[in-house]
């Protein structure tokens, strides 16, 4: 009796399976009848979408140098020396779908026209996240290499000084360079903003900067709020076991914001000093303003540089929506490339002197230094100002 219950039960399982089997190859058949009439996906547009993105590199950054600087923020030249020398140190790889170029290309946008990744992804016919990956890539490469551009390359008193006798020879031999502080835009979570809005009206983080008088940076701190006094900044760089070495005998230019420390020299405070305020007639009275008016005239190196560094990266004009310790990679990337640049000479986003002076604003922070004056280096800039009005007017009876 069991057995015939067994084979009832697998005559009716066999019966089901089979019912399936015919409900199964009904709906295939139907599908099909039905979907012959529409279209089908083919991989063509793939492939004309890739000879596009290819014509499209091709005409920016091998087409005309006018184009090229005006997307890419360099030369041709520049650029594909850059792109050579993050290959040779292996800072960089290619894929078989993304060559260096196209890598650095996209990075260029992102900080030097300030596009958003959805912008470049659309631009360069790639997915959002590949923009993005290749994005911090080329930042954490470009950091790499500020390591070897952003250094002292010399600490001979530069030329700007000594084709100037009676003007700045002798009396600022072994400055090589100037010093300041910058706001850059910030953006911060909300239990951080009071300690990164200062005297401007946005988040910002305080930038140090040293630059020597070919406009290279030579060291940059970055990441400090943008309430912390330049003093605080320039101490912390000057704690820091690899922050700023000044060579010994050798100093830097700076504003009435420092004190006078060894290599550091301030102007005299509560003496007129802006360029705009010595224009026309009026002429130095007495021989701190001599000595203000000279320092100022080689200290617009480091304004210029700042102006230089802004209007090449367009990243810097508004906050960027990344997390603070990219942006002050950020902040790195676009001064080595700033330097980069300057190796094959000035371009257009390089201001000159001429061009700076006509610009310059009549009124600039005038703040005290939280720190003591040093005597040795108060007393050095007195002698400074007085040599220089002797030899301006003659010595006093």
């Amino acid at each position: 009796m069991y057995l015939k219950y067994y084979l009832d039960y697998c005559h009716y399982m066999w019966k089901r399976r089979m019912l399936a089997g015919i409900l199964v190859c009904l709906a295939v058949y139907w599908y099909r009848i039905n979907t012959r009439k529409r279209k089908r996906i083919t991989y063509a547009p793939m492939v004309d979408r890739d000879v596009e993105r290819l014509r499209r590199l091709n005409r920016l950054y091998n087409g005309s140098d006018a184009h090229c600087i005006s997307e890419l923020r360099m030369s041709k030249l520049v650029f594909h020396k850059l792109c050579a020398e993050l290959r040779s140190r292996a800072l960089l790889e290619e894929t078989c779908h993304v060559t260096i170029e196209e890598q650095v290309a996209m990075f260029m946008h992102a900080v030097g026209l300030n596009w958003t990744f959805r912008s470049i992804a659309f631009e360069f016919m790639r997915p959002s996240e590949t923009v993005s990956r290749y994005f911090h890539l080329v930042l954490d490469a470009l950091c790499i290499l500020a390591g070897d551009l952003i250094c002292i390359k010399s600490v001979e008193t530069h030329s700007k000084i000594t084709t100037s006798p009676g003007r700045f020879h002798p009396y600022f031999e072994g400055c090589i360079g100037a010093l300041d502080g910058t706001h850059i835009p910030a953006c911060v979570p909300i239990h951080m903003q009071d300690r990164f809005r200062g005297r401007k009206s946005f988040t910002s983080q305080n930038v140090l900067a040293a630059v020597d008088f070919d406009l290279r940076f030579i060291y940059v701190l970055a990441g400090w709020e943008g309430s912390a006094h330049d003093s605080y900044v320039l101490q912390d760089a000057l704690s820091r076991p690899n922050g700023l070495k000044i060579p010994e005998g050798k100093y830097f230019l700076a504003d009435a914001g420092y004190a006078a420390r060894p290599g550091v020299l301030p102007p005299f405070r509560s003496t007129r000093y802006h360029l705009k305020e010595y224009r026309g007639t009026r002429e130095p009275e007495n021989p701190k303003e001599l000595f203000n008016l000279r320092h100022s005239q080689l200290r617009t190196t480091v304004e210029r540089a700042f102006g230089t560094l802004k209007n090449r990266f367009k990243i810097f004009a508004s906050q960027p929506f990344f997390p603070l310790k990219t942006q002050v990679k950020i902040v790195m990337a676009c001064c080595a490339l700033h330097n980069w640049t300057l190796e094959d000479g000035p371009d257009e986003y390089v201001y000159d002197d001429l061009a700076w002076y006509a610009a310059l604003p009549r009124s600039i922070r005038n703040r005290s230094d939280q720190y003591q004056e040093n005597v040795a280096w108060a007393n050095k800039r007195e002698e400074m100002a007085k040599t220089m009005w002797e030899d301006k007017v003659g010595p006093s009876l």
